[in-house]
């Protein structure tokens, strides 16, 4: 099977992001109606590009990092197409855009494995703990960006400077009320994951188990601390930042853990 619709695909994502920076250098940028339409094609192609696979492998497409990335990659712009408009027409789409292209193309130049080492798991409960998972790392991702937004912003107004940046930016707090939402979602979604891989009574792996489980109580606590009132939007977004970055430098950790033998 050739990968013409993930390879379409990226490139779709690329020129939606290098408009935006041509748009931003040239003073010319508006609501990002021309980055939605390209996230909604890169999202079709990608949807493509899973169900091939899946009819490939008889399951769903999550059996090797390679695929995991993928899929990631795909769960992101679902979550942002989920979002409310304010945020799609804004610059949080090229922001996207521009992490699913590194997502993309370290998916296709780094050499891994792109096929399941074992056979693929049948059970529809493993897969939908997997699938899950992936999908609430893709709200973490969002997550993550609105953090990264409000930081410049707070950064902006504090230094008084303005900019296309700025003003294409969402009102900082909606950032704020975005950011934690998103990490709602995500923990929300993460916790269901957990149960649907206790009701299936698949075999745990102790290291990939508490692994999982440390990123799930840091987000835990982190919307705890919010919750109390103890945890001001900044550090919620530098969290949401920094755990999403641990999270995704431990990937490949935890996708070995769950291939092994």
């Amino acid at each position: 099977m050739g990968n013409y619709l993930l390879v379409t695909a990226t490139f779709i994502f690329l020129l939606g992001f290098s408009y935006t920076l041509y748009a931003l250098g040239a003073g010319q940028f508006r609501p990002g109606r021309v980055n939605l339409a390209a996230m909604l094609v890169g999202f079709v192609l990608l949807s493509a590009e899973l169900w091939q696979r899946g009819q490939v492998e008889r399951g769903c497409p999550i059996n090797s990092l390679f695929d995991v990335l993928i899929f990631m990659s795909w769960s992101i712009v679902l979550i942002y197409l989920l979002i409310g408009s304010a945020y799609r027409l804004s610059l949080l789409g090229s922001f996207t855009s521009a992490l699913v292209l590194f997502i993309l193309l370290f998916a296709q130049l780094v050499p891994m494995g792109r096929a399941p080492s074992h056979p693929v798991a049948r059970d529809p409960w493993i897969e939908f703990h997997a699938a899950l998972s992936l999908i609430a790392y893709g709200a973490f991702a969002l997550a993550a960006l609105a953090g990264l937004m409000y930081l410049l912003q707070d950064r902006q107004l504090k230094m008084r400077k303005g900019g296309a940046l700025l003003y294409n930016l969402p009102p900082i707090t909606d950032l704020a009320v975005a950011n934690a939402r998103l990490v709602w979602l995500g923990f929300g979604l993460l916790t269901i994951s957990f149960v649907a891989g206790l009701i299936s009574g698949m075999p745990v792996n102790t290291l990939k188990f508490w692994a999982s489980a440390g990123i799930w109580a840091i987000y835990g606590l982190m919307l705890g601390l919010r919750k109390i009132h103890s945890l001001p939007p900044r550090r919620v977004a530098m969290l949401s930042i920094a755990v999403f970055a641990i999270a995704l430098l431990a990937l490949p950790a935890i996708q070995y853990l769950s291939t092994a033998r």
